[in-house]
């Protein structure tokens, strides 16, 4: 029996879901010990609950996920608010080794979804099934790239494929950003570069800080700049629809956002803030929280069991591959600093899942050991510009093996 659940009391659910994480997380050491972001926590278990509805009742509960993308638009558009020209032309090195090692990352996830899909029986070109297309692709690189798979392998369950390898990517990479912070900066006793910078992805949970000041006002203030950033971010995204260059909405309004902070710092320099406010990070955290939770909340896990053991020890590798590429390879060649630490997080977020489970992970390492504004502004640029791009020039490669 399939249960449907409308748009309104999806959104509702998720936030509960997302202050249920925050209860499990104050409740359970091991969830804050290893910074595991409130909406994962939240997000699982609700997961957790659905799997045992299944398998006891046969109840599928179906989701309409509306509410959840306006969401997602609402967060990014806050990252560009955030960001900051000066922050971009600081951040142009730093941005452009971000992107050689993404690319890096790539081509080994397809090295070794090939070599595993040959191993079990595969076509080679479901090799990419078990790479970039549903890991560093997520879902909808995964739907997209499902019929172009079919046809050049024969496997009519491409697009079931796809979509299960994508679900437990993001599962996995809820779960491992948090423990790479730990690991790096507890153990190299790292200290943010910029201790003083505004909050960027979230405000911190100790209620008795004197220097947290959220109003009404700069509450409304906020959200009206989000909304035009919104409104010029759909206007532009129909304008590229128009010129054949399809971006998803949030990126448009990314642009958007970046453009009318600066611009509001620049023609009205003595105006009350919005940019790194408390007001904006808590707003960017309760739209990324729910937007996570809900992505979370309605992932079918038993549709994983379709997966089978040799597949999912590809995944188990793709996993350790991921862990030892922040860890060795990623963390030393962005500097070895705190900032480092926080973007290998992030890296293992959206290397094995999506931007946001990416910013979460961030998000929470942030909010326990202070703020690393650069790794706000550096990944979300590659992970929603460039990483596209490269992920299809690959993909289509080895499709055509």
């Amino acid at each position: 029996m399939t249960v449907a659940v409308p748009a309104f009391l999806a959104a509702t659910l998720g936030l509960a879901i997302f202050i249920l994480g925050s209860m499990l997380n104050f409740h359970l050491t091991v969830l804050r010990r290893f910074n595991i972001p409130d909406p994962v926590s939240g997000g699982l278990a609700a997961a957790l609950i659905a799997l045992a509805l299944y398998l006891s009742f046969g109840v599928t509960l179906d989701f309409d996920l509306q509410a959840r993308d306006f969401f997602l638009v609402m967060f990014f558009a806050a990252i560009g608010l955030n960001a900051r020209f000066s922050d971009l032309v600081a951040g142009g090195k730093p941005l452009l080794i971000l992107l050689v090692l993404t690319l890096a990352m790539i081509v080994a996830q397809n090295i070794v979804g090939v070599a595993g899909a040959v191993l079990f029986g595969y076509a080679p070109a479901v090799g990419v099934l078990f790479g970039s297309a549903a890991l560093i692709g997520g879902h909808g690189t995964a739907i997209a790239w499902s019929p172009d798979v079919a046809a050049a392998s024969g496997l009519a369950t491409a697009p079931e494929l796809g979509v299960a390898v994508a679900t437990l990517g993001l599962v996995l990479a809820a779960l491992v950003g948090g423990p790479i912070a730990r690991y790096l900066v507890e153990g190299r006793d790292l200290e943010p570069d910029r201790p003083d910078a505004g909050p960027i992805g979230g405000v911190s949970h100790d209620e008795t800080r004197a220097d947290i000041h959220i109003t009404p006002i700069s509450v409304a203030r906020v959200l009206l700049n989000l909304n035009v950033a919104i409104i010029l971010g759909f206007i532009l995204s129909q304008f590229l629809d128009q010129t054949g260059l399809k971006l998803p909405l949030f990126v448009p309004c990314l642009v958007v956002g970046i453009v009318l902070g600066n611009l509001r710092s620049w023609l009205a320099p003595n105006a009350e803030p919005v940019s790194r406010t408390p007001a904006l990070a808590l707003i960017s955290e309760i739209c990324l929280g729910t937007f996570l939770a809900m992505s979370l909340m309605s992932l079918q896990l038993w549709t994983l069991v379709s997966l089978g053991g040799p597949i999912l020890s590809i995944l188990l590798v793709q996993t350790v591959m991921t862990l030892a590429f922040a860890l060795f390879v990623l963390f030393p060649i962005m500097g070895g600093g705190y900032r480092a630490a926080v973007l290998a997080a992030g890296f293992g977020g959206f290397a094995l899942g999506a931007t946001p489970t990416a910013i979460a992970n961030m998000t929470a390492v942030t909010k326990r050991y202070g703020p690393s504004p650069m790794a706000f502004l550096i990944l979300p640029l590659v992970s929603a510009f460039f990483v596209d791009i490269a992920n299809a020039v690959v993909i289509q490669f080895v499709v055509n093996l």
